[in-house]
């Protein structure tokens, strides 16, 4: 898409998901950049009510919408096939490639079928997992399509079985049971085709959840990460390869887990944070990217699926 050919852009922000907060900081930089860029921006706070969405996006009259919703409905493909039926362009993957890698255990499949190692895993009702262990310890229970953490937890030996109430998941709703890799976690940024940088993420929390994603001091971001050559660009190459397996585009950010011996595809997150403390843009600007350059450019490959 021409940049030419731009001049409206509408920037959606909020959302129904548990990651609201998150997103409107997302949606507050991007804006404040396509203003700063000289785009005509209209903000439009996402709620569960689709038919005010449509009303509100066919007013802004936008060129381009800039998705800037995190979690469900926003990252799972249910925005994206809107957009789609609109014949709306916006940025970042797909509705395939969004609902796929948003279902963890469908996107280790694919991750799998080309080669990317993956942590062993079972999904089962949650009342299953709260009351034995259904793989050996330790182990991480995960929502199956939630992203940023939430959800989260690790059992490791010694541990009562967790009350699960907190996830907002029924007593037969579903949950992944994973292996938990010990060792270092590291995330690389991908942009169009090309791997950023890899980051590795260190924090004194528990692991890097959601309050070390996000809060200020929550985590520290070593870039580029303390790794020897051929692991670095093996991070990259597995990144660059989820990345294409799932059929994302624009930007994505892959975490992965290394264990001493091997990298391990954690998940593929195809609506990054663009918050203060997120790792795309630090990864983009450590390339000499800019903020604004990041922005630009994401507006200038938004599109719509077939």
């Amino acid at each position: 898409m021409s940049a030419r050919k731009i001049k409206r852009i509408a920037v959606l922000a909020g959302g129904p998901s548990k990651e609201r907060e998150v997103s409107l900081v997302s949606a507050g930089a991007a804006a404040r950049a396509l203003s700063a860029l000289g785009y005509d921006v209209t903000n439009i706070d996402v709620t569960a009510d689709v038919t005010a969405l449509v009303h509100d996006l066919t007013a802004a009259k936008a060129d381009v919408v800039f998705n800037a919703l995190h979690g469900r409905v926003g990252e799972d493909g249910c925005i994206q096939g809107l957009l789609d039926m609109m014949a709306l362009p916006y940025t970042h993957s797909g509705r395939m490639a969004s609902a796929m890698a948003m279902d963890k255990p469908m996107a280790k499949k694919i991750f799998a079928s080309v080669g990317i190692p993956v942590a062993e895993e079972a999904v089962v009702p949650r009342r299953v997992a709260e009351s034995q262990d259904v793989i050996p310890r330790p182990y991480v229970l995960k929502p199956v399509n939630e992203g940023s953490s939430v959800g989260v937890k690790i059992v490791r030996v010694g541990d009562n079985c967790p009350p699960l109430d907190d996830l907002g998941i029924p007593p037969d709703g579903m949950i992944m049971v994973e292996r938990f890799i010990p060792g270092r976690e590291v995330t690389v940024a991908i942009m169009g085709d090309k791997p950023l940088a890899v980051t590795e993420i260190t924090t004194e929390r528990e692991f890097y959840d959601y309050e070390a994603k996000y809060a200020t001091g929550g985590s520290k971001h070593v870039i580029p990460a303390a790794l020897d050559k051929k692991l670095y660009d093996r991070a990259m190459e597995l990144s660059l390869t989820a990345h294409r397996a799932l059929g994302c585009r624009g930007v994505s950010r892959a975490d992965l887990r290394y264990d001493g011996n091997e990298f391990y595809m954690l998940e593929v997150n195809t609506q990054p944070g663009l918050t203060p403390t997120s790792l795309v843009p630090e990864q983009a600007l450590h390339l000499g990217i800019s903020f604004n350059q990041l922005i630009q450019w994401m507006v200038e490959h938004a599109a719509c699926d077939a």
